[in-house]
């Protein structure tokens, strides 16, 4: 099954002060609800991020699920995010669904924001922890 919900604000920012990009969308602005947050490092991966294994994107969900390199496809077309995921990630995202669909209701800018930094965020680090497609 596909979980489906409609995200009235998104976060879209690079923090080179912090090295961290985020790029998310939430059911609503005070962070009730359900959201996505995809989140990676500046640059080049440490050392120990490499042999942690947390030198990709990191996504997390409500309840601090949170999952490594488990995006396998990204798209963003028009308004909706579709987000399919690693089955393997559904318990430690606590999801029970890897198909994820997100209308955005949400101005025009804030989603060519979201856009350019997804983007980022999910190409940082090892190629073979990258979404097989990212359409954005």
């Amino acid at each position: 099954m596909t979980y489906r919900f409609t995200a009235r604000a998104v976060v879209a920012e690079v923090d080179e002060d912090n090295d961290i990009m985020q790029a998310g969308v939430a059911e609503d602005d005070d962070g009730e609800g359900f959201f996505l947050l995809f989140m990676s490092n500046i640059g080049e991966p440490s050392r120990q991020n490499v042999a942690l294994g947390l030198d990709t994107h990191c996504l997390v969900t409500p309840d601090q699920g949170t999952a490594y390199g488990c995006a396998r496809v990204v798209t963003l077309s028009d308004n909706l995010l579709t987000v399919s995921l690693q089955p393997a990630a559904l318990d430690d995202l606590e999801l029970a669904d890897t198909e994820i669909e997100a209308l955005l209701e949400v101005p025009q800018e804030d989603i060519e924001r979201l856009r350019e930094v997804l983007a980022q965020v999910l190409t940082f680090g090892r190629e073979d922890a990258r979404p097989r497609r990212a359409d954005l």
